[in-house]
């Protein structure tokens, strides 16, 4: 064969190699809408089924599997979040798959038990909702950090959190713990203690103001009326606890309940607080970080009951002495009848 020859094939062999190499890792493979979309890997997922969750936004399924192979991506997968964007080659996809974990934004508020947040969390991590209780209510994590089933809630302080989409259920605890830590700083635990409450117990009384107003100006009063019952031994009698204590007792959490009758003051439930004296054993829903604070500066008066005032709703009336509370409530009772 001629020297010329042989350089005309090793051209177009180069040529082609050239070509072949491009198609594998530069020419864009990738066609997603909008531009972009998440695309969410789980934990032990097989390249197979990567492949399969992948090729209605690729070109070419083969290519990416053979770049895939020879990058070696096929073997070394990783769970989480990542941004798949329109006109990626599969160099630039691989790439993103094998780094670029995006964390996502973790929120919980309004949550009533342990198992209302896991079902909640579940929606927005890998983590599903058994894997997430079970982790939140391990007694080794409850004995050593002081917590137990009832007052647990305390700990997950509602807000705006940071995660890996893949994250852990007992790497979420660890981190809700440290959240928990880090919003008890000493500023706020000098005060609990100055009015001879815990972390843990302001934590139970914001989580009965939360439910009594959603007025927040309102709140530091009403933790005000339930402090000065505390100190002087008188029963909290919170309505909101004892609606806690019927869903309880007909293990029926999602009912709406609008009203307490008198019939329900009896329920024999620790969270009762018409018929046991002090606070409940545990919150009764997730404080919010407005109540919590109406808590440790609650406002200093000498009201000892309160009640909805019809004339300005959502508002309440507070009363310093039992008659001039029965007035009140006799006003709102009228407005009820009237409504009804």
């Amino acid at each position: 064969m001629s020297h010329k020859k042989i350089l005309i094939r090793l051209s177009f062999f180069s040529t082609l190699l050239i070509i072949i190499f491009c198609w594998l890792f530069f020419i864009p493979n990738v066609s997603v809408e909008n531009k972009k979309i998440d695309f969410f890997i789980k934990q032990k997922t097989s390249f197979d089924q990567i492949l399969e969750d992948l090729e209605p936004h690729l070109k070419s399924k083969t290519s990416f599997r053979l770049a895939s192979k020879i990058k070696k991506y096929n073997i070394n997968i990783k769970a989480g979040r990542y941004i798949i964007e329109n006109s990626m080659s599969n160099n630039q996809l691989i790439n993103n798959l094998r780094v670029k974990n995006i964390p996502i934004k973790v929120i919980f508020n309004n949550i009533e038990r342990i198992e209302n947040l896991a079902s909640n969390l579940s929606k927005q991590i890998e983590a599903d909702s058994s894997n997430l209780i079970n982790q939140f209510l391990s007694d080794e994590f409850l004995i050593k950090n002081g917590f137990n089933y009832q007052n647990l809630l305390s700990m997950f302080i509602p807000n705006s959190y940071e995660f890996f989409w893949n994250v852990s259920p007992a790497d979420f605890q660890k981190r809700m713990h440290m959240e928990f830590l880090k919003f008890w700083n000493q500023k706020r635990l000098s005060r609990a203690k100055e009015i001879n409450l815990t972390p843990v117990q302001v934590s139970i009384l914001a989580s009965i103001v939360k439910k009594e107003s959603s007025v927040e100006k309102e709140r530091p009063i009403i933790a005000g009326v339930y402090m000065n019952r505390l100190n002087k031994k008188i029963k909290l009698q919170a309505d909101p606890t004892v609606i806690y204590s019927i869903k309880q007792k007909n293990k029926n959490f999602n009912k709406i309940i609008k009203r307490v009758l008198y019939k329900d003051l009896d329920i024999d439930s620790k969270y009762n607080t018409y018929k046991y004296l002090g606070l409940p054993p545990g919150p009764i829903c997730m404080p919010d970080i407005s109540s919590i604070e109406a808590v440790l500066n609650f406002k200093r008066h000498d009201y000892l009951y309160f009640v909805a005032n019809p004339n300005k709703p959502g508002h309440h009336s507070f009363s310093r002495t039992l008659k001039e509370h029965n007035n009140y409530r006799r006003i709102y009772i009228n407005w009820i009848k009237k409504i009804n």
